[in-house]
């Protein structure tokens, strides 16, 4: 495969794991009902996805760096939101 391919796919595979938190987020947001939502679960996808963007810093991957932040991100509003809607 070449390396555009390659980029592609990571870029693709980027681009669906970033949106994949968002209607959990925009759900519990307009809701106001977190009690559904596995505290564990979001501590350790958190945790995990904070060590992907660290990763990405250490290869110097842009697309590594930047899903993981904005999902780290989506992450951690919804361990927010469990917080504030208890």
């Amino acid at each position: 495969m070449t390396g555009f391919v390659i980029e592609s796919i990571g870029g693709v595979a980027a681009v669906l794991t970033t949106l994949a938190f968002l209607p959990q987020v925009i759900k519990t947001w307009k809701s106001k009902d977190a009690k559904s939502l596995s505290m564990p679960m979001l501590l350790m996808t958190f945790l995990g996805i904070c060590l992907w963007a660290f990763y990405g810093v250490l290869k110097g991957s842009l697309p590594l760096i930047v899903a993981n932040s904005i999902t780290a991100i989506n992450a951690g509003i919804l361990i927010f939101f469990k917080l504030k809607y208890k």
